[in-house]
């Protein structure tokens, strides 16, 4: 399994998520959830990491922290290790409890925290837990939407002073709520699955971050070096099954053969990783929400023998990304 790339610095924001192995669960009753909030304060505390937000589901769990040291993985493998050992103690069992390693974002600037933060806190409203977020015990929302419901050790200044006055608790409520409308689009600035946050500040990481060469054992690293252009790309893919580029975005005049030629593109485009589907729904005049659409029928088709699984395969053999 390659490595995932760790990009650390003093005040860095991150997004933090973290399974179980397998999926399976890694809470079995209120008493593991509060062992872990316990781990979570120990941690803040020890390695001088804010933790702004926080849910934690059966199987996994989402994190928003800021490292004021340079200190990233020792934080969130002391989590891990930590909370493992409490929990295999408590349960009479033993081995790894978490899916290999965890996943760090790096977010740019508050602005994107507040949205994540939105995002993070509905998850029990997806999963379909509750009907009412403030009726989930297992997150941070109730001390941003209600006051009296703080956290010690719970950073919430940072996203709540953004509502520059206001009562923030009730904005916060109103912003959660409305927030449904833009779950689709939230990681539209996820970048190489690593970044979240604009093109520039992605530019800028790259140029302090990232060492110049290429590592085989971190392909993200790989893809934030070249940052390709996708139109460039989409010629060089097109060219690979000879599909006319001049037909993309005339639906109304597209053969069915047409359209399942660039679906095979956009499936390929989408699956490099390195672009969003806002950027794929421009490059073929398509919504962000149909690209997921005609991504999940060529998922589909090529899981088969077909036409679109050769020509799918044609472009994978004669492009490396």
């Amino acid at each position: 399994m390659a490595r995932p790339l760790r990009i650390e610095f003093k005040s860095a924001l991150y997004h933090i998520i973290s399974r179980g192995n397998e999926r399976r669960d890694i809470f079995l009753g209120d008493d593991d959830y509060e062992i872990f909030l316990g781990v979570l304060e120990e941690m803040s505390d020890r390695f001088e990491v804010d933790i702004f937000a926080y849910v934690l589901m059966r199987n996994h769990y989402h994190l928003l922290i800021r490292t004021n040291q340079k200190n990233l993985s020792k934080s969130m493998q002391w989590v891990g290790t930590t909370y493992t050992r409490r929990f295999n103690l408590k349960h009479s069992r033993s081995g790894h409890l978490f899916q290999g390693r965890f996943k760090s974002i790096l977010v740019q600037n508050d602005a994107y925290l507040m949205q994540l933060s939105c995002y993070i806190h509905r998850n029990p409203l997806r999963a379909g837990l509750v009907d009412r977020l403030a009726d989930y015990r297992w997150s941070s929302y109730r001390s941003y939407a209600y006051k009296g419901s703080h956290i010690r050790w719970l950073n919430t200044d940072l996203i709540l002073s953004q509502f520059n006055g206001k009562d923030s608790y009730k904005a916060y409520r109103e912003k959660v709520q409305k927030y449904s409308e833009e779950d689709a689009k939230i990681f539209e600035n996820l970048r190489h699955g690593i970044v979240f946050g604009t093109k520039n500040y992605l530019k800028k990481i790259t140029e302090k971050h990232l060492k110049k060469e290429s590592d085989e054992e971190l392909p993200q690293h790989n893809r934030m070096l070249k940052d390709k252009n996708p139109a460039k790309l989409l010629k060089r893919a097109a060219k690979a099954i000879n599909f006319d580029l001049t037909k993309i975005g005339q639906s109304d005049r597209i053969f069915q053969k047409d359209v399942q030629d660039r679906d095979v593109l956009l499936y390929f485009i989408r699956g490099t990783g390195l672009y969003t589907n806002k950027q794929i729904g421009e490059l073929f005049g398509l919504t962000y929400s149909a690209v997921s659409r005609r991504a999940s029928i060529v998922k589909s088709e090529i899981s088969k023998p077909s036409e679109m699984r050769r020509k799918y395969n044609m472009i994978k053999s004669t492009i490396k990304v």
